[in-house]
């Protein structure tokens, strides 16, 4: 009788751990040997962490840690803290160490600290793109030191599906992703790794990167990552997505709801996409590639920030104007992904690209315009301080 009254626990407990959609709280099957398939061995970094089940009790004894009141997270946009190519002369002083100081206190008391690592990590070598002329060649190629620079600011979730994670060929892929891992961090967003799934004080999370880049997975192929996000939403409790997704620049800072091209290429429809993978179960989205912020939505109690413009992006940017602005999105969701809280904290870059708070908050009053202009139809808006004023439904 005491095994059944157990069990009952149980799964009344997990029953109730996501409110609008059924999912499996059974631990997920070796999620290493089926990314092993996928492509030799001798061709990927190691595969994410397997999360192997655990006896009753234990789970008993955990659920209250799996299930948290509230999780905090923090996102920027795109990060290239400097590149040795085709010049050292692109790197910052001192191998980068003070470069994120002056913000670093709106980097902390985070579970999860988000961004996208634009470029590769690697020391030298690899197979470069192509440039007609190398002095205006935008492929990066960031020192293995550089990767400590955003572990020590508290970075640990990164993205790498872009349009500059291929720019030194398999060599530089193999590198990022080796040192990515020789740090602890989770990542995901190449053919050899399109998501990935970790744990966080007791809460088992699934993160997966999208973007229109040959090497990565498709922010075209809609159907695909719909399918990613149904397997990862039977085996975690918390999807996070990233995308990076529309046009670039200044000129491009709404959300079209339709397909964007730049450049002749094909940039996705980041607001079918989001939509729909929400849909299917991711509980965020968090958007870069258009090196400018644009809004943020609610969508079914689920935030989504459609861009989060350039955060670090030293030497190789333009950083005029709009592009120079730096939003860090602050935010709290609930152990079933719903929207809870959130802040908009302003910053921008200056000099070669060094981000520093913006007493001018213009970070904050881009971001609640467009997000008045783009979504009116949404019950959200924002204080004087940036905090996020939402209705939930």
């Amino acid at each position: 009788m005491r095994n059944f009254s157990i069990l009952i626990i149980l799964v009344v407990a997990l029953a109730s751990c996501k409110s609008q959609r059924q999912v499996s709280k059974t631990p997920p099957a070796p999620i290493q040997k089926e990314l092993a398939e996928q492509t030799p061995a001798d061709t990927i970094p190691e595969t994410p962490e397997v999360v192997e089940p655990e006896p009753l009790d234990t789970v008993l004894i955990t659920l209250k840690r799996v299930f948290p009141d509230t999780i905090k997270i923090k996102a920027v946009g795109d990060i290239m803290l400097g590149t040795n190519f085709p010049s050292p002369s692109y790197l910052p002083p001192s191998e980068g160490r003070g470069m994120l100081t002056q913000i670093s206190d709106m980097l902390t008391g985070a579970d999860i600290l988000f961004g996208n690592l634009e470029g590769v990590i690697l020391n030298e070598g690899g197979d470069p793109k192509n440039c007609r002329n190398p002095k205006t060649c935008y492929i990066f190629r960031s020192p293995e030191y550089m990767l400590s620079r955003m572990d020590e600011a508290g970075f640990n979730l990164f993205s790498v599906a872009n349009n500059h994670a291929g720019d030194f060929g398999l060599p530089g892929r193999i590198n990022t992703s080796r040192s990515l891992d020789s740090l602890g961090l989770w990542w995901a967003g190449n053919e050899q790794r399109p998501y990935t799934i970790f744990r966080d004080k007791g809460m088992i999370y699934g993160f997966a990167a999208f973007a229109p880049n040959k090497g990565t997975p498709s922010i075209n192929n809609i159907d695909s990552a719909r399918r990613t996000v149904q397997h990862l939403d039977s085996l975690v409790d918390v999807i996070i997505i990233s995308f990076h997704g529309g046009a670039e620049g200044s000129k491009y800072t709404s959300v079209p709801r339709e397909h964007e091209y730049f450049y002749g290429e094909d940039r996705g429809d980041v607001y079918k996409f989001s939509h729909e993978l929400i849909d299917a179960g991711a509980d965020v989205i968090l958007g870069h590639g258009p090196h400018v912020p644009r809004a943020i939505e609610i969508y079914k109690n689920r935030l989504i920030a459609y861009s989060l413009g350039n955060f670090a992006t030293y030497g190789r940017f333009n950083l005029r104007g709009v592009n120079g602005l730096a939003p860090i999105l602050s935010f709290e969701i609930g152990p079933d992904g719903k929207f809870l809280s959130g802040r908009i904290i302003s910053a921008k870059q200056v000099g070669a690209g060094i981000p520093v708070p913006d007493p001018e908050q213009q970070s904050l009053n881009k971001i609640k315009e467009l997000t008045k202009k783009d979504f009116p139809e949404v019950e959200l808006s924002f204080d004087e301080s940036g905090e996020i004023l939402y209705i939930h439904r």
